[in-house]
């Protein structure tokens, strides 16, 4: 696998990606766009064909220079149990803590045992502290949506190295 930036051509790819995995999908412009602004934050992972077999999404947090937002991880389907999300992840952890940025953060629902392995994991080979606190509750998401929507809760990790 070849772990790169997002170009502007994989905005589509990144959105079916989200769908086929069941994660919350944003628009297909906003995948677009995502690949435009934040390319230097996010990568894909390529196969030897150059088709896009998984993502990570992320970008600092204006208010918190010295912290990385993970937004999303996908992985194709076919692609699952190779450890592409932890080769992407360490990827991204490499990225930023070159750039000088100490905490990565992401939000995971209270039922994604994959994703809470994965973060866990990360900080341990890290030797970096983990914490988990409660961010967003379902009243935070459109009143609609409330009722599917679980909480969301934080991880923070870091100091990175």
């Amino acid at each position: 696998m070849l772990l790169e930036p997002p170009s502007l051509d994989d905005g589509r790819r990144l959105w079916q990606l989200a769908r086929d995995s069941g994660l919350d999908v944003n628009s297909p412009y906003a995948y677009v766009l995502w690949c435009r602004d934040f390319a230097a934050t996010s990568l894909v992972a390529r196969d030897s064909a150059g088709t896009v077999r998984g993502f990570v999404t992320g970008y600092v947090r204006p208010e918190a220079p010295d912290t990385y937002f993970l937004w999303q991880v996908a992985v194709d389907s076919a692609f699952r149990g190779r450890r592409l999300a932890r080769r992407m992840l360490d990827r991204v952890g490499a990225r930023i803590a070159e750039r000088g940025i100490r905490y990565l953060e992401a939000t995971v629902t209270p039922d994604n045992t994959a994703s809470r392995a994965l973060f866990t994991s990360f900080a341990r080979a890290r030797s970096a502290d983990l914490s988990w606190s409660p961010l967003f509750d379902r009243g935070h998401f459109p009143a609609e949506n409330s009722e599917q929507h679980e909480r969301e809760d934080l991880v923070r990790i870091g100091p990175l190295s």
